[in-house]
């Protein structure tokens, strides 16, 4: 997915420092390309760079003193190299996006149409943030073009501006991503992760609303420039799996929904349990939840080893996710040894790595090994965030599962196997559980998932799971 952050310092104040760690704090939302750029002395500054086999701070740390001005952007991207410096009618400005441009090879083909060229190619297409700086070149302001974005992108797209003025932040039209605003006394700050805020010094004033444009700069403080709409579709995904911890999207925290996530699912459970261990790390809130909900304590059977080993669906092919996968979870047979443990975990994409963390466990002895998923199954493929590197809905174990037994009359049945109250549905899940060989295997409601974030369900996306994310 990706995730980025901004400073606007005061009083001619640098931005170079807190720039670099903010946008560090957002690591954990894209693993292939970083990339920041400043505004100082009239002048731009960039750098990208391939962190694929790296880390974020080890890649700029040494670019730092090239770096200076008061007002900056920076990135961090599971997709494309950004920032991308632009100069058009608009002015000069570099611009960084978190988005998935469904329509992007259409776009490209419509603008060199119309005599637009593109220089940053990413294989036969446009670098995506290249396109959208080429579309908000075409409107008559900056926020023309970029409604220009909002109308013509198909998925969705959020955006930091930086400009000879400021930077102008803009949050997707639907809010599927966030963007943050904090202020201390020395300036404000934009992040898609509010976890990057404490340890700067900021506090976090709000978050834009869903198509909402604010400028930020040193004189004026933020300003919007566009109100935000009234529809919502921010992801679920954004607290079961994506978020740090300590962030908060639309005022709630994730840990704390990923704690009552799990005391909800926790209340309907009739297993013979010992103890309770996450399956790390978007596991561990869901598990203590869980594991208060139904009066067990709370073990790590499983430890991920984090000084090497990063997140296992980045890699580029499915024998390294593999791989990774089973390279950085450790069972502790000590613990598990004659056990029945219930193991929490925040979802099933494709089946594999589960699949493998079962055959470990088994090897270390589990008695029995049951699975609580903190969310229902995945069903429809994202279409609006790049959620996973899947290809077609064929890699979601669920549509595998619901092809084995119906074939592809299976289909015409997609919404009462998402109804977790349907025989089709209790049915595909024993078979799953049955092809990843475990006890018992239950996924969390629906109903469960939306009331723990604690928003209407249709401001919602819940695409993946019931498919009713249609704008």
């Amino acid at each position: 997915m990706g995730g980025f952050f901004s400073v606007v310092k005061r009083n001619n104040q640098s931005c170079v420092n807190e720039l670099f760690y903010g946008v560090d704090y957002n690591s954990h939302m894209g693993t292939r390309r970083g990339g920041m750029a400043t505004f100082g002395d009239g002048k731009f500054e960039r750098s990208i760079h391939n962190i694929e086999n790296t880390y974020f701070r080890n890649k700029f740390e040494g670019d730092l003193d090239s770096f200076s001005g008061s007002w900056g952007i920076g990135v961090i991207s599971d997709t494309d190299a950004q920032p991308i410096m632009i100069r058009c009618h608009l002015g000069r400005f570099a611009i960084v996006t978190v988005a998935r441009i469904n329509n992007l090879s259409a776009l490209q083909q419509e603008l060199l149409e119309r005599g637009h060229h593109f220089f940053e190619h990413c294989g036969e297409t446009a670098n995506p943030t290249e396109l959208v700086a080429t579309l908000i070149s075409e409107g008559k302001s900056f926020v023309d073009g970029i409604n220009r974005v909002f109308e013509k992108v198909e998925g969705s797209c959020s955006m930091l501006l930086l400009t000879e003025h400021g930077v102008i932040a803009a949050r997707d039209r639907l809010g599927r991503t966030t963007i943050a605003l904090g202020s201390n006394d020395q300036g404000w700050a934009l992040t898609s992760e509010t976890c990057a805020f404490p340890n700067l010094g900021y506090q976090l004033d709000r978050q834009l609303g869903p198509g909402e444009i604010v400028e930020v700069t040193p004189d004026k403080g933020a300003v919007t420039l566009q109100a935000p709409g009234d529809q919502m579709q921010v992801c679920a995904f954004l607290w079961t799996y994506y978020g740090y911890p300590p962030c908060q999207y639309e005022g709630r925290n994730v840990d704390d929904m990923r704690y009552d996530n799990g005391y909800l699912m926790g209340r309907d459970e009739n297993a013979d349990i010992d103890f309770v261990s996450p399956i790390p790390d978007s596991g561990t809130g869901m598990a203590l939840g869980f594991s208060q909900s139904i009066g067990r304590s709370y073990k790590r059977g499983i430890m991920k080893y984090t000084p090497t080993w990063p997140r296992s669906f980045t890699p580029s092919t499915q024998e390294r996710r593999e791989l990774v996968a089973k390279m950085k979870l450790i069972p502790n047979k000590a613990l598990l040894y004659g056990k029945k443990v219930a193991f929490c975990d925040d979802s099933i994409v494709r089946g594999t790595q589960l699949r493998d963390n079962v055959a470990d466990l088994r090897q270390a002895g589990v008695e029995k090994v049951h699975v609580r998923i903190s969310c229902p199954p995945l069903i429809y493929p994202c279409e609006f965030l790049n959620f996973t590197s899947s290809k077609s809905e064929m890699e979601l174990l669920a549509r595998r599962v619901i092809l084995e037994l119906e074939g592809p009359e299976g289909e015409k049945h997609l919404d009462e196997y998402a109804d977790c109250h349907t025989d089709r549905h209790k049915r595909m899940v024993d078979h799953m559980r049955e092809h990843l060989g475990i006890d018992s295997l239950r996924f969390n409601s629906l109903e469960n998932l939306v009331a723990s974030i604690g928003l209407p369900k249709c401001k919602i996306c819940t695409h993946c799971f019931d498919g009713s994310s249609h704008f």
